[in-house]
């Protein structure tokens, strides 16, 4: 049978990706995506699928439990996929209340608006997936095991906080209303449509400008990072096969330092504007484009307030129960980020200061 799934967050980062992921897997399904177009939601992400008869964008806010209500019962929706959330560490920092406005009580809107749909009605079947985050769980030593999914929660930042209140509250619906729900909490997700103030698109933009990179402290902090085409596979499983009430983790065994990551992105970018003269010509402030090295843009700055120093994913869990692999490496997955954001400039320079 067919699904009908509303996606918030749809024209985020992630949120898109999973959109274009599920719409290719499973055709005749109903996509409804929900997004209120803030600073990195970008419409212009999902104009592939615009005028499809089983696609349609609604814009609004999560917080908007009406509008939800409207949207969850016009589509007759069975599955709801909670991408939506404020999501970057330094503005949590600067201003925490857009992150417990939207993570916290969007995610609670969100909660009673599947409640009064799902639980107050026929009791139909159905799932609601929160998507999290494994900074909840706080900051790794050098040699702890890996983040599973009975450590207990401690989140540092004002971001980690609000995502880790979220899940507690969609754990909390289950338990006590019923509700049929999964978490998943992912690693650093990478790859297209992602905003250019996180690390790896914020690199490539600048590189490609010769503008400074940017490395907090010593540039050791080590994240795990998950392509995100593999991040909307590993939420795909769970959808079809996760046991309703669990949390999965899902990781891409990827861990590196960010020096690591902006050094392997100069270097990288360095081989291909010396292979290929239309790079030159388009991106004459590239360093390479004058003979130069990438990596003479890095630019030390200010640690991060409470930064954490290592993530890392323990995903057996997703492996093990659902069969979950990740199918890129960094390497591989870097390629096709790189092939992406050079084959997309009118998607991301719009999104750039001047």
């Amino acid at each position: 049978m067919s699904k009908s799934l509303l996606v918030t967050g749809a024209a985020g980062f992630i949120g898109a990706n999973f959109v274009h992921h599920w719409a290719a897997a499973h055709p005749r399904d109903t996509l409804v995506a929900l997004d209120a177009l803030t600073y990195a939601g970008n419409r212009a992400s999902l104009a592939d699928l615009e005028g499809r008869a089983n696609f349609h964008f609604v814009h609004g806010d999560i917080c908007d439990q009406a509008l939800v209500e409207r949207a969850l019962r016009d589509h007759d929706v069975d599955t709801i996929v909670h991408f939506a959330a404020e999501s970057h560490v330094d503005r949590s920092i600067t201003g925490p209340g857009a992150f417990i406005q939207t993570n916290v009580i969007g995610t609670h809107s969100l909660l009673e608006a599947a409640r009064a749909t799902w639980l107050a009605g026929s009791g139909r079947e159905h799932r609601f997936h929160h998507v999290s985050t494994d900074e909840v769980y706080g900051s790794l030593a050098p040699a702890a095991p890996a983040f599973h999914e009975e450590l207990k929660y401690e989140p540092n930042s004002p971001y980690s906080a609000s995502k880790a209140a979220s899940d507690h509250l969609v754990r909390a619906w289950h338990h006590t209303y019923g509700l049929q729900v999964t978490t998943s909490n992912c690693s650093n997700n990478y790859g297209p449509y992602h905003f250019p103030e996180k690390l790896i698109p914020l690199c490539l933009t600048n590189i490609l400008r010769g503008r400074p990179l940017p490395v907090y402290g010593d540039g050791s902090n080590i994240r795990d990072w998950l392509y995100v085409q593999d991040h909307c596979r590993g939420i795909e499983r769970v959808l079809e096969g996760g046991t309703v009430g669990d949390t999965y983790n899902i990781g891409g065994n990827n861990e590196w330092n960010n020096l690591d990551i902006v050094h392997l992105l100069c270097d990288r970018l360095d081989t291909r504007f010396a292979e290929n003269a239309e790079l030159r010509t388009r991106y004459p402030d590239a360093p390479a484009a004058g003979g130069g090295s990438a990596r003479d843009l890095i630019t030390f700055v200010e640690d991060r307030a409470g930064h954490d120093w290592r993530y890392a994913i323990d995903a057996s869990k997703i492996s093990g129960e659902l069969g979950y692999e990740p199918v890129e490496s960094f390497e591989t997955g870097i390629e096709k980020t790189l092939d992406w954001y050079l084959a997309n400039e009118s998607w991301w320079r719009p999104l750039l200061p001047n």
